[in-house]
């Protein structure tokens, strides 16, 4: 079977940033069968419709206007129940080590999780086309080491590809952001306003034990890795 990745990130500066504003990066992906891509996507653009939100919609944009909009994707997106999923990784940057086990390279300590938050979620015997959001990369091969990589540790599966996607040309990637910005809020402790409040509520009422929190590798539905940088069990 063949199933199509959507991939968006927050705070990817922190790995750079001298002063950095806040804590937690956080890579997140929308996993869906490609035969169920159409579909899911005419129902996001009647959603849109409905609302009249044109343009991009993500996390940033979340307003007291266009709230109703956006909850409301919320809840269409766990109404699809397995047929739609969501995994994120969160990287504690402040224990990242990138001189000891990425070469002091930011870029290749970024890509490296970004592998573990796919890896773990391919499974034997399908196909796989993964589409990130675009960003320049100082080395312009990281996409297509990537795919090397999941393609060598993944022998029983197929990478079809691993692509750049400007998020204004992808409703899922658009979704991604809305995600993987509420996850990021909760684990940076965001002063997020009223509206983005509303919206967080309504994702975390979905949950198990209604909190957004780290979950089971077993979660199939909203999936948090956190992922562990110190060793141990």
């Amino acid at each position: 079977m063949r199933f199509d990745v959507y991939c968006d990130e927050s705070r990817p500066d922190l790995f750079s940033s001298k002063n950095r504003q806040g804590k937690f990066l956080v890579i997140g992906s929308l996993w869906l069968r490609y035969d169920d891509r159409q579909k899911f996507k005419e129902e996001i653009h009647l959603l849109r419709d409905r609302y009249k939100v044109g343009g991009e919609f993500k996390w940033g944009k979340v307003s007291p206007s266009r709230v109703d909009f956006y909850k409301e994707l919320a809840k269409w997106f766990f109404d699809k129940k397995l047929d739609l999923r969501f995994r994120a990784v969160v990287i504690d940057a402040e224990k990242v080590d990138l001189m000891t086990y990425h070469g002091s390279d930011q870029e290749l300590g970024f890509y490296k999780f970004y592998y573990q938050m796919l890896h773990h979620w391919v499974l034997d015997c399908n196909e796989y086309a993964v589409f990130c959001d675009f960003k320049s990369n100082r080395k312009k091969d990281r996409l297509i080491v990537l795919k090397d990589v999941l393609s060598n540790s993944n022998l029983s599966s197929r990478i079809l590809s691993v692509q750049p996607v400007k998020s204004e040309e992808s409703v899922f990637i658009q979704l991604v952001d809305v995600l993987t910005g509420a996850v990021s809020a909760k684990f940076n402790n965001s002063n997020i306003g009223s509206a983005k409040e509303e919206l967080f509520k309504i994702i975390s009422s979905e949950l198990t034990d209604r909190k957004m929190q780290p979950t089971p590798k077993t979660e199939e539905k909203f999936n948090i890795f956190n992922i562990n940088l110190c060793g141990g069990w």
